[in-house]
């Protein structure tokens, strides 16, 4: 579904290319090797960026992610003293793809006094999900692990290049989180595959699950389009009410940085048709869970959703997720 706001839409594309034209131009090669104290000050616009930047820096920085849990960050516009932290930053990360698309202005600005780094930069447009309707590509790479996975490498050489004395550092704790992220996405292969294939079907408050599903095998099916700033119309909803119905489904999902009263109104279509749908749990889309917990960060946030996901569907995974560390399924 197309965005409400077309014009809003072009401004954002017309800063996101300001914004990588400042990177390129105001983080040159030669621009010098980082010689102020440590820790340094690394700034992350959305936790799973700045869960990244942690992990690679590991002590060498102190990391301040701004759009904090349960925020949602398409539509999130940054504070004072958000842009206050951006300033103060050595230098900055963020996820790209327009997925912060209200702060493409200020990052353009931010840039041309630090480093500021898009971990998609790398891509490939057939790593992407490309959206018609909406004309850009889908942002929620992080839904797909091995797709994440190319950010690491993003991350590790912006800061390799950026404090090149701690380069090995850098590489050898990359290289550790890497093969934790490939732990991960066996254990999201495998959960996901146990569900029933006519049970493989998950419906959510928006579209945030493509990569997900494309890269796990499992069918999706959001209420609105890949931004919150989309409206779901009552045709949107019929639709969708119309599949829960015809091929049995049994549960639907809400989110975390989402209202959930579109899924509430599928619930309530299909019981007037005769057909019980339950909310099978609520799963982090475009933010993470609370700080300081297991779901607050990247790795916790995909296993508790595989493990929802599997054990709503029909599927076979333990309760505590991959590693008995899930505190809640919500």
């Amino acid at each position: 579904m197309p965005p409400t706001h077309p014009s809003r839409y072009r401004t954002a594309v017309a800063l996101l290319t300001l914004a990588f034209l400042a990177v390129g131009a105001f983080c040159p090669p030669s621009a010098g090797a980082y010689d102020g104290k440590y820790p340094f000050r690394a700034g992350a616009t959305v936790g799973m960026v700045a869960d990244i930047v942690r992990e690679v820096a590991g002590d060498r920085a102190e990391v301040t992610d701004i759009i904090g849990a349960g925020v949602d960050p398409h539509l999130y516009n940054p504070t004072r003293g958000d842009v206050a932290v951006l300033l103060r930053s050595d230098i900055v990360f963020y996820s790209g793809l327009l997925l912060e698309g209200q702060m493409t202005e200020i990052l353009a600005k931010v840039g041309r006094r630090r480093p500021v780094i898009p971990v998609t930069e790398r891509l490939e447009r057939t790593d992407l999900i490309h959206t018609p309707q909406t004309r850009h590509y889908d942002p929620h790479v992080w839904m797909d692990v091995q797709g994440w996975m190319k950010a690491v490498a993003v991350v590790r050489d912006a800061l390799s290049a950026f404090d090149p004395q701690n380069a090995p550092e850098y590489g050898a704790r990359a290289e550790a989180y890497l093969s934790n992220l490939k732990t991960l996405d066996d254990y999201v292969r495998k959960v996901i595959a146990s569900i029933p294939e006519n049970q493989r079907v998950m419906i959510t408050a928006h579209d945030a699950f493509s990569y997900f599903g494309r890269a796990y095998d499992i069918e999706v099916m959001g209420i609105q389009g890949l931004s919150t700033e989309s409206e779901a119309g009552l045709k949107d909803i019929n639709r969708i009410v119309d599949e829960l119905v015809r091929r049995r489904i049994p549960a639907v999902f809400v989110e975390t940085s989402v209202s959930d009263k579109n899924v509430k109104a599928l619930i309530e279509g299909a019981r007037s048709r005769g057909h019980s749908v339950r909310i099978g749990g609520t799963l982090f889309s475009d933010a993470m869970g609370k700080a300081g917990t297991y779901e607050g960060t990247y790795i916790g946030m995909i296993d508790h959703n595989a493990t929802v996901i599997a054990r709503a569907l029909g599927g076979d995974a333990p309760q505590t997720g991959m590693q008995g560390k899930l505190t809640s399924l919500y």
